[in-house]
């Protein structure tokens, strides 16, 4: 075979979220995508954002999320983190179990029901979703204008102050 037909390996990305190098781009059909990955806390205000590719799962930035921006709450009660089905495998719920956090995650339907759901907690998760309506209210953080990936969350870092103020 000539040397200009031959086959090209392109080794896979890394999992997990963009390393510092990373520019947090995902490759899908309609071009390059980025998700953002939250957390909140009880009254829709933003705490923490990490970025990966747009096609990367959920659970590959859990770890990161979690570990940034921690908050000690007074009293007894332990933290619940309320996340969509995307969350619900052993992995996680045994990342959050050994961090003392109490899951409220739905299971799918090919796993065994839990029959300590929370079903009030999980509907106040949608805090989030409106979290990202008000982010996306700004166009930089909507549409992604930045080519670097620290300059993009640098956008939605201001977004969260003036959410803040």
């Amino acid at each position: 075979m000539p040397p200009s037909f031959a086959p090209i390996n392109t080794p896979p990305a890394p999992a997990g979220p963009a390393p510092s190098g990373g520019e947090a781009l995902g490759r899908s059909q309609g071009g390059f995508s980025t998700t953002i990955h939250l957390r909140v806390e009880g009254n829709g205000k933003p705490l923490v954002a990490v970025l990966t590719g747009g096609e990367r799962h959920e659970q590959i930035a859990l770890e990161a999320v979690l570990d940034r921006g921690a908050i000690r709450r007074p009293g007894r009660s332990r933290p619940r983190l309320a996340g969509d089905k995307a969350y619900s495998n052993p992995l996680a719920r045994r990342l959050l179990r050994r961090r003392h956090i109490t899951p409220v995650i739905p299971t799918k339907p090919d796993q065994r029901r839990n029959p300590r759901f929370d079903r009030a907690a999980y509907r106040e998760r949608n805090r989030v979703a409106r979290l990202i309506n008000r982010l996306k209210q700004h166009r930089r953080v909507a549409t992604r204008y930045e080519k670097r990936a620290i300059n993009y969350l640098t956008m939605i870092i201001i977004g969260f102050i003036l959410l803040w103020i």
